[in-house]
């Protein structure tokens, strides 16, 4: 079933032999960001790695902090309790063709198929583990502040700490409808933040909607819990797909939410820490520097602040961190994860699609290669516009179209059919498109250009007037043959 707080997917990672636990006393100020860039850039991903005596400018914190969680294939399939990634994607596949049974065995299929839907709606309670101690802002009684947890210093050119795992709930004011995203958080004092959301997130339009109506827009941060929520929260969902619903769903066992102590948001009871507060309309502070997920510092801008009213958590609460940068990092495995787990929505608009993937490389979305069963000319041209017109797709800076033989996760195999298969002029198209904010190449914030290749086959009709030549390619008997040598000679 699902893990029941962040404490306990450590302890599983510990079981499996991927945790690393570090007793002495290392600093939050750069020192564990370093120590944990080496670990990331281990191979597969190295270890996860628990500080068990963070400092805080100098003095020990009351929580121990976990970072690189989820930074490896495998842990991101432990995260959320399978044995691969494929194997959520495959029942998000049935369900998706699921159809009227014929017989009683289709029926019992499409029952469990049901059970784990219902799963998917969350229920509500009145306590929660996340309220187990309670620290509100009133002068008369001491509280622990911001300064309290060990929050990270990533980069020596930071703006300042920054909480980079943080899970963040909005409601529109209107629809009622939940909202939960993943937006950094720069800490200025004890009791403010910036609230990093970026012009085309959720967050922000929610935001826009208070400050339509002048009011104070109730904002609760969660961290830690069951790294369900977090998988969710950075997941491409299509727009108005509740993120608690979906968190419900894959962790099959429904969310428990629980009413917030000052403001009026309900949050997953079981998180490790919940910060509440609000974000009050029109006030902007400038946030940044930001050693980015882009490998390099995002620029210094004005974004929302966020005001803390009560800190909650739960007793023996672990602080959970990720570190971004040159990659690869951690958020390479969440992206990656991501794809594989909704590569059968987009083969459902896209049935000829064979498979996907954002190399490590490209920074999620900056790279993304893409093989398909082409049986038309121009099909290429129509996946890359289809694909651009999807979601965070949009921000897709370079799309490589190749043929199903292809193996996309081999980006070496790419280049070469990239090299070998195109001719620029022809092969190429570039259009406009909203672009990442944190990209800083375009002119323009918010708008850049993005670009597709063609790198399958040319059929008649695509302007290629000569025979399209043959891979060169062994036969499989002479391969079994050597096998079979090489197995007596081995």
């Amino acid at each position: 079933m699902a893990y029941s707080s962040f404490g306990q997917f450590v302890d599983a990672l510990d079981s499996a032999g991927e945790l690393q636990r570090i007793s002495v006393p290392a600093d939050t100020n750069l020192l564990i960001a370093e120590w944990a860039n080496r670990e990331m850039k281990s191979p597969q991903g190295g270890k996860a790695l628990l500080f068990e005596r963070p400092l805080i400018d100098g003095r020990e914190s009351q929580f121990p902090l976990a970072i690189n969680t989820m930074g490896s294939t495998r842990r991101m399939a432990l995260a959320l309790k399978l044995n691969s990634i494929d194997d959520l994607a495959q029942e998000i596949q049935l369900i998706l063709k699921a159809k009227p049974p014929t017989d009683l065995r289709e029926g019992w299929s499409l029952l469990k198929q049901g059970l784990n839907l219902l799963h998917a709606r969350p229920k509500h309670v009145r306590e929660g583990a996340c309220q187990e101690v309670v620290h509100r802002f009133d002068p008369e009684a001491p509280a622990i502040t911001l300064n309290d947890l060990p929050i990270l210093k990533c980069w020596p050119n930071d703006g300042g700490r920054f909480i980079t795992l943080p899970n963040v709930h909005t409601r529109d004011p209107e629809s009622g409808e939940r909202n939960l995203g993943m937006y950094r958080m720069q800490v200025y004092d004890e009791r403010t933040t910036g609230m990093h959301w970026q012009v085309h997130k959720v967050g922000a339009r929610h935001g826009r909607s208070y400050y339509e109506r002048g009011e104070r827009m109730p904002v609760a941060v969660c961290l830690g819990g069951d790294p369900a929520y977090t998988f969710a929260a950075t997941a491409p969902l299509p727009d108005g797909l509740d993120e608690i619903l979906f968190a419900g769903f894959i962790r099959k066992k429904s969310v428990e939410l629980v009413k917030c102590q000052t403001i009026d948001l309900e949050v997953p009871a079981d998180v490790d820490f919940v910060l509440e507060g609000y974000v009050q309309p029109g006030e902007a502070r400038p946030e940044g520097p930001f050693g980015d997920h882009t490998g390099f510092y995002t620029a210094i801008e004005d974004y929302p602040v966020f005001h803390l009213t009560a800190i909650t958590h739960r007793r023996g609460a672990v602080y959970p961190a990720t570190l971004v940068g040159i990659p690869p990092m951690e958020d390479y495995y969440i992206g990656d994860a991501s794809v594989r787990v909704f590569l059968p929505v987009f083969k459902m608009n896209f049935p000829e699609l064979v498979d996907m993937t954002l190399p490590a490389e490209g920074v999620f979305h900056n790279l993304v290669f893409v093989g398909i069963r082409k049986q038309y000319p121009y099909q290429a041209f129509k996946i890359m516009h289809g694909l651009w017109g999807m979601g965070q797709m949009m921000f897709s800076k370079y799309i490589i179209v190749v043929d199903e033989d292809c193996d996309v996760h081999n980006t070496s195999e790419v280049l070469f059919r990239l090299c070998a298969n195109t001719d620029p002029e022809r092969d190429s198209t570039i259009i406009r498109n909203p672009s990442d904010s944190l990209d800083h190449a375009p002119s323009t914030q918010n708008i850049g250009s993005h670009m597709g290749f063609d790198a399958t086959r040319k059929l008649p009709g695509e302007n290629h007037h000569r025979p399209w030549p043959e891979l060169v390619k062994m036969t499989e008997e002479a391969q079994r043959l050597v096998d079979a040598l090489q197995k007596k000679t081995g």
